[in-house]
């Protein structure tokens, strides 16, 4: 049986069940790419190079972080650009790959989306399609390790002027046939005009990639509507939809996914508390939520530990959890027959069998 959120779960038991969620067949479709990188490895590449980090990437670490204001986010913000900056040779990216697919695989991960803007690796890399090469070929060398499919998501950065984003959707065009599958729009959305990006959206459009900016995140419904009028076939975060009925009702129909970070919505002061999350509430709209990390490196936490923080704070029961996953795969940009696969094989770890390991071929690119 191929799930959808709307079909019977098999094998469902109810609440008291808890099964082991790292072996839940599931898709990642919310991590940036420096946010990826495993602490262990931040250290290592600081160490070798001399590179002073602050305390809150250090002993402090994970750091404090808020998103509520300018200067809270300017804090996150520099503590990325920190992170970024210890990527210094082509097999540091090669690393920072190779490792959070591994990460992911051991998280129940199936299927990656991983999300850059090659514009912020471009003076230390040769310019922006020379990185975007060195991360496809990275990325075809992970999933040949790991098995696991990786797909590549290339955002423009919303601070930065429109027709940077232009140049960025006509690069991601380019690679359409090559592993990039999506553009986004990420960035702190209390900045510039998300209108203003409609150009770029609509190359990328022509170009069949999937549509999926950031928004209704650190501001309330108006941006979330705002970024789907980009065209948006998925919204990263998004969660603030929730203020708005009538937005709820518009993502439903349109059969636009959420991508859903609470351990990130909670550090950066979205909600106060990971139960204010609104998960259920929005299933409960009919609208998919694909649950992601966002940034593990900075928040402290990745895939599999999102669906543990659902199970504690809203109670879902296996099956509840495996209606996410099923979601996250149906989200994702993965072939009809691989995502038949993946739903059935959700289906399997509901019904108590034992995951069994991705096929050969399943890591070929699309």
């Amino acid at each position: 049986m191929v799930l959808t959120s709307s079909q019977p779960l098999a094998g469902s038991t109810g609440p008291a069940t808890r099964r082991d969620l790292s072996t839940l067949p599931k898709a990642h479709l919310h991590l940036h790419f420096t946010g990826s990188m495993r602490h262990q490895t931040l250290l290592d590449l600081a160490e070798r190079d001399g590179h002073h980090l602050p305390d809150a990437l250090v002993e402090d670490w994970p750091p404090r972080l808020s998103g509520a204001d300018q200067k809270g986010w300017f804090r996150f913000q520099r503590l990325y650009d920190i992170a970024r900056s210890v990527l210094r040779t082509e097999d540091d990216v090669r690393r920072l790959v190779l490792e959070a697919a591994e990460d992911d695989v051991a998280d129940g991960g199936r299927w990656l989306e991983i999300q850059v803007d090659p514009s912020g690796y471009a003076a230390r890399f040769g310019g922006i399609t020379a990185f975007t090469e060195l991360v496809l070929d990275s990325v075809s060398a992970a999933t040949a390790a790991t098995r696991l499919p990786i797909r590549v998501v290339i955002a423009a950065n919303r601070t930065r002027h429109p027709l940077d984003a232009r140049a960025l959707a006509r690069l991601a065009a380019q690679y359409a046939d090559r592993g990039v599958v999506g553009f986004g729009l990420s960035n702190d959305e209390r900045r510039g005009l998300t209108a203003d990006f409609g150009p770029a959206f609509a190359i990328a459009a022509r170009a069949g990639l999937l549509l999926v900016p950031h928004g209704g995140e650190l501001l309330g419904a108006d941006s979330a509507r705002a970024s789907l009028g980009l065209g948006a076939d998925r919204l990263g975060h998004g969660v603030r939809a929730i203020e708005d009925p009538r937005l709820l009702d518009e993502l439903a129909a349109r059969g636009v996914a959420l991508e859903v970070c609470p351990s990130s919505n909670v550090s950066l002061g979205v909600f106060a508390e990971a139960a204010q999350v609104p998960v259920p509430a929005l299933m409960d709209a009919g609208i998919g939520v694909a649950l992601g990390a966002d940034d593990p490196l900075l928040f402290g936490t990745r895939l599999a530990d999102q669906y543990e923080l659902v199970r504690a704070v809203h109670g879902f029961g296996d099956d509840r959890l495996a209606e996410l996953a099923a979601m996250s795969i149906n989200a994702s940009s993965a072939p009809d027959d691989v995502r038949a696969r993946l739903l059935g094989d959700v289906d399997q770890w509901l019904a108590g069998a034992t995951e069994r390991p991705p096929r050969d071929g399943d890591g070929a690119r699309s």
